[in-house]
């Protein structure tokens, strides 16, 4: 058991990371194969129940300690720290991907389009091919399809994460003052909106599939479009249910108005989440 002194904490040894790279590494692994072709559906699973086992069993532990007051100022403040790290390094992640489509937008197709410098891609290389967004690519390779405009599904998933970035903040108020009623409906509010978003994702998906031959191979701007939404959609999906755990635990009475960092680890997430749908509402329908 991990112990607390006045000023230093010592943390007790623990098998969870190790067997949580043993989790990671055979999923992988197994995605790996699948992507060159070969038998993947064993290690995938395998690799994932590891996982969600581990994490499971690693994180009732911490909140186990958490409970029994095991963690002192220090550690409080290196958990603020480290998520601020992690956040900062989902940050970075989506900038990746905004940055590909900046450069796919900005760069790749007027270069491909002939301007500047670059007339003789367009007479000699792809002839012909016009600078315009959105783009199936150079011959047409990801064939004919239909955009996904910004009113509709997306305008009404953007209206649920801004109510939701609402009722998380009216939640966290209720806390500080032990509202315990408020704190269980607004916070329930939040991750109930966070799975009908997931609801109306996963349906306008099958409408781009299904009506909009809209895919990941429909050039870049079909790429673009399902890397983005859909790594954000796994974000909001991940938020959704680390909200529903807090919930849990607020119902069971954790959490006091001065120590409720867990809360607050999420509540920071899920303000993270809104803000890069609103770059995606703007860059990926709307612009």
């Amino acid at each position: 058991m991990a112990h607390a002194q006045d000023k230093y904490y010592i943390p007790h040894g623990t098998k969870w990371p190790i067997l949580m790279s043993v989790g990671l590494f055979t999923f992988f692994l197994g995605v790996s194969s699948g992507l060159n072709g070969g038998s993947f559906t064993v290690p995938v699973v395998m690799g994932l129940g590891l996982v969600l086992t581990i994490i499971f069993l690693w994180f009732g532990e911490v909140i186990g300690e958490s409970e029994q007051g095991t963690y002192n100022d220090q550690v409080d403040s290196s958990f603020r720290i480290g998520m601020m790290w992690f956040i900062f390094s989902e940050v970075m992640f989506f900038a990746v991907f905004f940055g590909a489509l900046f450069y796919a937008r900005q760069l790749a197709l007027p270069w491909l389009g002939g301007e500047g410098n670059n007339f003789f891609t367009n007479l000699f290389i792809w002839q012909g091919f016009e600078n315009a967004w959105p783009s199936n690519g150079p011959a047409d390779v990801g064939g004919d399809f239909e955009t996904m405009g910004p009113w509709g599904v997306p305008a009404i998933n953007t209206a649920l994460l801004l109510t939701s970035g609402v009722t998380i903040t009216v939640a966290h108020h209720a806390l500080k003052e032990n509202n315990r009623r408020i704190l269980g409906i607004f916070l329930a509010m939040t991750f109930l909106l966070g799975f009908i978003f997931m609801g109306f994702q996963a349906y306008e998906y099958i409408h781009a599939y299904q009506d909009l031959n809209l895919k990941m191979t429909t050039g870049i701007y079909g790429s673009t479009f399902f890397m983005l939404t859909g790594f954000h959609g796994m974000h909001v999906t991940i938020g959704a249910i680390m909200l529903l755990v807090i919930w849990l635990r607020c119902l069971r009475g954790h959490f006091t108005p001065k120590h409720h960092f867990a809360f607050e680890a999420v509540a920071w997430y899920w303000h993270f989440v809104d803000v890069v749908w609103l770059g995606l509402f703007i860059f990926i329908y709307w612009v």
